[in-house]
C-alpha cells in the first residue's frame, strides 16, 4: 500500500534534494551546537544557585542576555544567532520535508512528532529575534512571554480548555523525554561508526541524564499550566527559570536544582555530540546502517 505522505513521483525527488542540500546539513549541525551553549549557560547558572556560588535560574532568553554581557559577548551572540536561525530552518525542513523518515505512514505519532518540529522552529525563530535585538541593544523583550501568552489563551472562547490542553500537552511531552531517556533510541541517530566505544557510553549517559532533566521541566510547567487554567490565571502559567526556582522552593530543593542543573548541562554536552555526529537529512541510509550498529 502506497504510503499516505507519499509525494507524487515528479516532486519527491526535488524534495529530497531541498531536505539535502548540504547548507542545511551544515545549518542543522550549527544550531545544536548553538542550543548546547543556551542550554550550558543555563545549567550552569542554576547549579551556581544550587551550590552556593551566585548565579541565577533563567531561560532561554535570560542565558542569551548573559551571553551579550560577557566578554566579546556580542560576538558570540552573533554566532549562535547563526546557529538559531540555522536551527529553526532545521526544524522546518524536518516540518515539511520529514527528511530522516521518508517513506514512512503518516500515522497519528509523525504528526503529533511534525507538530512538535513546527513548535521548535516557531520558539527558536524567535529566540534568533530575540538574540537580534540583543546584539543591536534593543533589550531581549519581555521576560514574562509565557505569562502574557497565556492570558491572551485565556482571553479567548472556550480559552481555560486551551490552557488546560496546553498544559496536559506539555507534560505529555515531558513524559516523552522521560520515555526517551529510558529507551536511549536516540543513539540510532548517531553516525556510530564514526564514535568510538567510550564515545557512544557517554553520548548515551548524557543523552539520558540531559533528556531527563528536560522531561522534568516540562512536567513542571505543564502542572503550572493546568493551575493556570483551573483558576483562570495567567500569573499561575510557569517559564523555564520560574519551573527552576519552584524546583528550588521544594524540601531539598536545592539538591534537586543541582541535579536537573548538571542534567540541563549534560543535554548541553550532548547536544554538541549531536552536532558532532547526528545523521542529518539525506539520512536514510545513514540511520538504517546505525540501527544495524547499534542491535
Amino acid at each position: 500500500m502506497k504510503p499516505h505522505n507519499s509525494l507524487p513521483e515528479n516532486l519527491k525527488q526535488p524534495v529530497q534534494q531541498a531536505a539535502a542540500h548540504p547548507w542545511i546539513e551544515q545549518l542543522a549541525r550549527l544550531g545544536y551546537a548553538a542550543k548546547g551553549v543556551v542550554y550550558f549557560v543555563i545549567g550552569l547558572l542554576a547549579a551556581q544557585v544550587a551550590f552556593g556560588y551566585g548565579g541565577k535560574t533563567t531561560d532561554t532568553n535570560g542565558a542569551l542576555e548573559t551571553i551579550v554581557t560577557q566578554p566579546f559577548g556580542k560576538f558570540l551572540l552573533s554566532i549562535i544567532t547563526l546557529g538559531l536561525i540555522g536551527y529553526a530552518i532545521w526544524r522546518l525542513v524536518q516540518t515539511i520535508f520529514d527528511p530522516e523518515h521518508s517513506g514512512q505512514s503518516m500515522g497519528a505519532k509523525r504528526i503529533a512528532q511534525r507538530l512538535g518540529y513546527a513548535f521548535s522552529a516557531f520558539a527558536y525563530a524567535g529566540l534568533a529575534i530575540t538574540s537580534v535585538k540583543l546584539i543591536m541593544g534593543l533589550g531581549g523583550g519581555n521576560s514574562n512571554s509565557t505569562e502574557d501568552w497565556t492570558a491572551r489563551f485565556l482571553a479567548q472562547p472556550f480559552g481555560q480548555w486551551l490552557v488546560g490542553l496546553a498544559g496536559v500537552i506539555v507534560i505529555g511531552v515531558g513524559f516523552s523525554y522521560l520515555y526517551e531517556a529510558h529507551k536511549a533510541k536516540f543513539r540510532r541517530r548517531f553516525k556510530l561508526q564514526q564514535m568510538s566505544s567510550t564515545e557512544q557510553i557517554w553520548a548515551v549517559r548524557l543523552g539520558r541524564f540531559g533528556i531527563a532533566a528536560r522531561g522534568i521541566v516540562f512536567g513542571i510547567i505543564g502542572i503550572f499550566l493546568i493551575q493556570a487554567a483551573r483558576l483562570s490565571d495567567a500569573s499561575q502559567a510557569k517559564s523555564l527559570d520560574e519551573a527552576l526556582d519552584v524546583l528550588a522552593r521544594q524540601p531539598f530543593g536545592v539538591w534537586i536544582l543541582g541535579l536537573v542543573a548538571l542534567g540541563l548541562i549534560a543535554y548541553s554536552i550532548y547536544s554538541m555530540v549531536e552536532a558532532r555526529y547526528r545523521c542529518i537529512a539525506n539520512s536514510q541510509a545513514q540511520i538504517s546502517t546505525t540501527k544495524n550498529l547499534s542491535h
